[in-house]
């Protein structure tokens, strides 16, 4: 009998759960994918969310059902990557559903006002917003509205 399930693809991202939802930071080498989504995950289990790492740097990716989900490599589990010291360990999720893909961009690459953006992963579609790589300040304020996080509602 054919194995049905789709063969998960290698990606080079970060993934969060926020809440009830799942948000996959993409972004070249250095842009801020890890620092970001240690920024996020701080803010909201300060506000008392549930926020957790589901994996850093990379990811394995399938689309089940219309749904994207990613969990880490074995190897690399558990682990983010701090830039000047190496992996340090922090509380993981094994995998999460995946709701929101944030795209780190050049400044120069940012618009003022973003319409309706999607990025396709792993054959599903997801709804996309960019930020600027390396800006922490304004990236905060643009997920956090998007998946009404308070203080937006």
């Amino acid at each position: 009998m054919p194995d049905s399930a789709p063969k998960p693809r290698n990606i080079h991202g970060t993934a969060i759960l926020i809440g009830e939802h799942g948000v996959l930071i993409i972004g070249p080498s250095g842009a801020g994918k890890t620092t970001l989504a240690l920024a996020l995950v701080d803010h909201c289990q300060m506000r008392g969310l549930f926020s957790r790492m589901i994996g850093d740097d990379q990811l394995f990716a399938a689309c089940h059902a219309g749904r994207l989900v990613c969990h880490a490599p074995t190897t690399i589990a558990g682990l983010a990557e701090v830039p000047g010291i190496g992996p340090r360990s922090l509380p993981s999720e094994r995998a999460g559903l995946i709701d929101l893909t944030v795209r780190l961009v050049q400044a120069g690459e940012m618009t003022r006002f973003q319409g309706e953006a999607t990025e396709t992963i792993a054959g599903c579609q997801l709804p996309r917003v960019d930020v600027v790589r390396q800006n922490v300040t304004a990236a905060l304020p643009v997920v956090m509205a998007r998946l009404s996080i308070p203080p937006f509602s």
